[in-house]
């Protein structure tokens, strides 16, 4: 970690994390209204404002890995790294074109119940329900795994104990955030992350900018003559190669990052907290603004660490590249400037993490238990208890799965939440909107062919075995040649969809389907419509 740290300038730190924590609990409980319903506890009651909802979907899509992690991959491998934040873009992009609007008009609280509803069965509500959970425990593993790697070092804590106690405390913490103030408290501390975000990384990027004479082609120049590769620095082909394999691998991670995110569970979930279609849609417009202008930081902040720090120094102190902006804080602002940056980092984790929760035991209390479970017969306050409970068992199960990936390579984890996003949840999804011609078989087979075909390639793949970067690298079980599946996994999710519907011998009701599409272009919401006519 950085000299600043290591020669005993982390009580700043402790210090400040101390204040933090104290302020976001109070935050959660203030927040809270007495009489919390399901209803309340998922989506906020529905009545959030798109501005407000659009920085707090900002704040939910953007991970630690994104904060630190892609600045990181800039300053090692340039052009290739930029992937990440293209991706981040249009997918927000795709969510706002194709699914917003209609998701809001014809959902409820989570992926299940949109298809649930499309298609009035509950084992396919079930299915989204198993595909949302499963995403959401992988990519909150991976936030806590990495919340782990950064904070023992910032705080001045060094051992694979100090980690584990790092994560221990932090998942207790999100666990006891998420348990008293449901969407609540998860919208109030990603604005506040939001706000942090934007300010620190502002600021860090015009540190970085006046530092090179406010001349950006003299800041990629400076950045490829000392990363040690030339002009190859900013060009394609640094962490692939220019081989076949290695250009199919490049375009497959590209094809997971275009469309996985746009349908990651936690982003779906907040289209519904807000009152219409067109408030949703407003407030994914606000988030791709705010997501252009952070990644616009993004880019500075890892070709600066390039040009400031050189690649080769980067790459000593943190082979992965995560502590390349805390390296770039050090050397324009000293202990201070590394102090904001790794508050900034502890804000994103916990909002980040708690919006992953949330949905989680969403998808675990409303689709598995209450729909698949109780066939929709549970009261209220029994869902909302087990809700909370579930809260808990997923923290739990993070934690320990966090635990055991601590010290080794998690990148898969991301990789397999983009490629089931992609393959199990975006082909059901867009379906269900578009082709009135889908039915339950195509949406159990497109679910459960898209799950279960990310796993198994991921499983099979060197992101996981085979080579010295894989999460178990002294094994090689790699039967699958490419890290990330999403090229053949997508494609398959839509075929299964297609054919289970072509096969399937009963019809759907068109009927009903006519009348949906016309809600959705009348921008009339199906569930307030339901409520506010009574029983």
């Amino acid at each position: 970690m950085t000299a600043a740290l290591q020669s005993g300038h982390s009580a700043p730190v402790f210090v400040i994390f101390a204040v933090f924590v104290s302020c976001a609990l109070f935050l959660a409980i203030w927040v809270t209204t007495d009489a919390i319903t399901p209803r309340d506890f998922y989506i906020g009651d529905g009545r959030l404002a798109p501005i407000q909802n659009g920085i707090a979907i900002f704040g939910v899509y953007l991970s630690a890995a994104t904060v630190l992690g892609t600045p990181g991959l800039i300053a090692l491998t340039g052009y290739d790294a930029l992937g990440y934040l293209k991706g981040a873009i249009v997918a927000l992009v795709v969510n706002l074109l194709l699914i917003a609007g209609r998701y809001h008009s014809t959902g409820h609280y989570t992926i299940g119940d949109r298809l649930g509803r499309r298609l009035h069965t509950r084992s396919v509500q079930v299915a989204g329900g198993v595909a949302a959970l499963g995403i959401c425990l992988v990519y909150v593993t991976a936030q806590m795994v990495g919340a782990g790697a950064l904070a023992a070092p910032v705080l001045g804590l060094e051992g694979p104990g100090a980690r584990r106690i790092m994560v221990v405390s932090l998942g207790l913490l999100l666990i006891l955030y998420v348990a008293i103030g449901g969407m609540r408290a998860t919208t109030a501390v990603q604005v506040v992350k939001t706000v942090l975000v934007l300010g620190g990384g502002g600021w860090l990027s015009m540190l970085v900018v006046s530092k090179i004479g406010w001349n950006p082609m003299l800041l990629l120049s400076r950045a490829a003559d000392h990363s040690g590769l030339g002009d190859t620095f900013l060009q394609p082909g640094v962490s692939y190669g220019d081989g076949t394999m290695g250009k199919l691998d490049s375009f497959s991670l590209q094809l997971a990052l275009l469309v996985g995110p746009a349908v990651l569970p936690h982003v779906l979930g907040r289209l519904r907290t807000v009152p219409t279609a067109r408030a949703a849609r407003r407030s994914v417009e606000v988030a791709t603004w705010l997501t252009l202008a952070f990644c616009l930081m993004v880019t500075i902040l890892g070709f600066g660490a390039a040009a400031l720090l050189g690649r080769t120094a980067i790459k000593v102190n943190n082979a992965t590249g995560n502590s390349a902006v805390l390296m770039l804080s050090e050397s324009l602002g000293g202990v201070i400037l590394i102090t904001l940056i790794s508050c900034l980092a502890f804000t994103t984790v916990l909002a980040v993490a708690s919006g992953v929760i949330l949905t989680a035991s969403t998808a675990l209390a409303h689709d598995i238990y209450q729909v698949g479970l109780m066939k929709g017969k549970a009261s209220e306050k029994s869902e909302l208890l087990v809700a909370r409970g579930a809260v808990v068992l997923v923290g739990l199960t993070a934690i320990g799965l966090s635990l055991f990936a601590q010290g080794q390579n998690i990148a898969f984890l991301v990789t397999l939440a983009f490629a089931v996003g992609g393959s199990a949840v975006l082909p059901p999804l867009l379906y269900s909107m578009y082709w009135r011609h889908f039915t339950a078989k195509g949406a159990l087979w497109s679910v459960y062919g898209g799950l279960i075909s990310s796993v198994l390639l991921v499983v099979f793949s060197p992101a996981l075995s085979g080579s010295p970067t894989s999460m178990l690298p002294h094994l090689d079980f790699a039967a699958f040649p490419l890290s990330n599946p999403a090229v053949v996994t997508i494609p398959l999710g839509f075929l299964l969809g297609w054919l289970g519907s072509v096969l399937d011998s009963r019809e759907p009701d068109m009927a009903e389907y006519a009348e949906k599409e016309a809600r959705v272009l009348a921008d009339v919401d199906v569930d307030r419509l339901a409520r506010s006519s009574g029983p």
